[in-house]
């Protein structure tokens, strides 16, 4: 009941912040302080969230990273991602898609979360390849809601449909130089997630792999040819969005679309 209870407030937190948010952005309220109240919000929210995420987590067998639970460890680092951002950089507005899906993954996993359907041993090497994965998975998590706002940005001022909303944002390139920072962080862990997956991996390409393996490596190619592109062609505005949410679908295919097959219709740890 407590746990159900908290998460419960957890989502109802992340949801006031949601709203408050886009108080702020509509004009409802002053839109600095609609962002100070929304992260304010957020902040016990993501608290609860952790709370939650370790008794359901960690265990004396290893890491639970059954399907639902590393969704619901993904929306918390991108919200943590997120709060830890806007300190420096001009990010609040990523939590009208960061808020509810921290909120929707925390529900799923308190509702249809299995314990002990995949233990990751603690003090492993393999240790750093799951690490290195899951942070990756967030930073460029962050990228595609980046990603996303910019492609509402870039198509209302295409409409010339720039209402109050639009003028509360950053203006274009400050948001496409966001969007690449972030790509190039989720690059580089990535990377490190794939060297160590081939270090400390046992047989990459085994049939419960293979698929992972694939699609983790074309979503590298994806990211990797977009930086290259913008460093030697100047890729920006729609060429970048769709090579990056096409990079982050091909990321989540992967790891949680093999997760899903294996768990939910094949009745197996993966």
């Amino acid at each position: 009941m407590i746990h159900t209870l908290s998460t419960l407030l957890a989502v109802a937190l992340y949801s006031a912040a949601l709203v408050t948010l886009l108080a702020g952005l509509r004009g409802r309220v002053d839109m600095r302080r609609g962002e100070r109240l929304a992260f304010g919000l957020a902040l016990p929210a993501l608290l609860i969230h952790a709370i939650l995420l370790w008794q359901a987590v960690w265990t004396a067998a290893g890491l639970n990273l059954s399907l639902f639970n590393a969704a619901s460890l993904l929306g918390w680092l991108m919200a943590a991602m997120l709060l830890l951002a806007a300190i420096r950089q001009p990010v609040h507005s990523l939590g009208v898609i960061v808020f509810p899906f921290a909120a929707i993954t925390l529900l799923l996993a308190d509702r249809l979360g299995t314990p002990g359907t995949t233990l990751v041993p603690l003090g492993k090497p393999v240790d750093l390849h799951v690490i290195s994965s899951v942070v990756a998975y967030a930073v460029l998590g962050l990228a595609s809601a980046q990603a996303v706002v910019l492609a509402w940005q870039e198509n209302a001022l295409r409409r010339r449909r720039a209402g109050a909303v639009l003028g509360l944002l950053p203006p274009l390139q400050s948001m496409e130089a966001l969007l690449f920072q972030l790509l190039a962080s989720g690059f580089v862990l990535l990377s490190i997630s794939l060297v160590t997956g081939w270090l400390f991996v046992d047989n990459l390409f085994a049939q419960d792999l293979v698929h992972k393996t694939v699609l983790s490596m074309v979503a590298w190619l994806v990211f990797a040819g977009l930086l290259v592109g913008r460093h030697q062609a100047g890729w920006r505005g729609r060429t970048a969005i769709r090579w990056t949410l096409a990079g982050f679908l091909l990321l989540a295919l992967a790891y949680f679309g093999s997760k899903a097959v294996l768990e939910l219709i094949l009745n197996r740890p993966a």
